[in-house]
């Protein structure tokens, strides 16, 4: 009708509805992929430095730095709970908590190893790298889920916090680290000024993961993190993300490839998730 009465303001409406409409119905479809006890869970995630040295811990803090604009721009809130920086720059390892509605859901996509190939700010020479880094993320176990723990069963050492933080935290050894002796698992905390804060949060963190351990063993079957418990090296990364000699970021899985990169950097990796959901 509005074709017909030459209406370009019904048709621009009409558009923006269907727009409007589209987007509608894909939530719905990625929820219905949502449909685990534990997707509409909160999520701890936790990245890795892997294979190239600096380049890999710049890598990390790249990494770091577009997951959470990607959190922000889906309104879901973040806190760093540990964090190691690099010998000369970048990050060798951090954890970090995302909250909001189907955090963990969304976020489990990006299990796996990411490579990223450019041409090395640290090199001199300028000549071309591939830096690897790993991504694992858990459920963020809530109060409603029992998960034992015997106090038996822990060692917990306390240390000096180390990267960027106030005189307080400089000067005391409020950051705790808490290993699991049945299971091997280590977490630590160094976020929080006191002790008794960061030993919370790391209980929280150690129930997380024994929390999915046991999932798996009642699936009794390799979980999506284990089955990406690969080296982090060549050849066994789910996306690349290159800047030289072209610019292409590639998710090896769903075969999505985007020619943004920076975009992409930037958190808006949307697209890329759904992808993986959906398939």
């Amino acid at each position: 009708m509005a074709k017909e009465e030459n209406d370009e303001e019904a048709l621009e409406a009409i558009s923006n509805d269907i727009e409007s409409l589209r987007k509608s119905v894909r939530e719905s479809e990625l929820k219905m992929m949502l449909g685990s006890e534990q997707d509409p869970m909160n999520a701890i995630v936790s990245i890795h430095a892997g294979a190239g040295g600096t380049e890999a811990q710049d890598w990390v803090e790249m990494l770091l730095r577009m997951y959470l604009r990607w959190a922000e721009k889906r309104g879901f809130k973040t806190t760093i709970i540990d964090y190691l920086p690099g010998d000369e720059a970048g990050v060798k390892s951090v954890s970090f908590t995302i909250e909001g509605e189907y955090a963990y859901g969304y976020a489990k996509a990006e299990i796996g190893i990411h490579r990223l190939v450019r041409i090395s700010p640290f090199d001199a020479s300028s000549r071309r790298h591939t830096s690897f880094a790993s991504v694992f993320v858990y459920p963020e176990v809530n109060d409603e889920i029992v998960v034992e723990i015997d106090e038996k069963d822990l060692r917990i050492d306390t240390y000096r916090s180390t990267g960027a933080g106030g005189q307080h935290v400089n000067k005391t050894d409020s950051a705790v680290r808490i290993t699991h002796m049945p299971t091997g698992i280590v977490v630590q905390c160094q976020n929080e000024r006191s002790q008794h804060k960061n030993k919370a949060m790391a209980m929280k963190y150690l129930r997380s993961r024994l929390y999915e351990l046991k999932i798996q063993e009642q699936n009794e079957k390799l979980s999506e993190i284990n089955k990406t418990k690969k080296d982090i090296a060549w050849g066994s990364q789910i996306r690349s993300y290159v800047l030289q000699p072209y610019k292409m970021v590639k998710d090896h899985r769903t075969n999505i490839e985007i020619g943004n990169v920076g975009r992409v950097l930037d958190g808006d990796i949307d697209d890329l998730i759904e992808a993986y959901l959906l398939q």
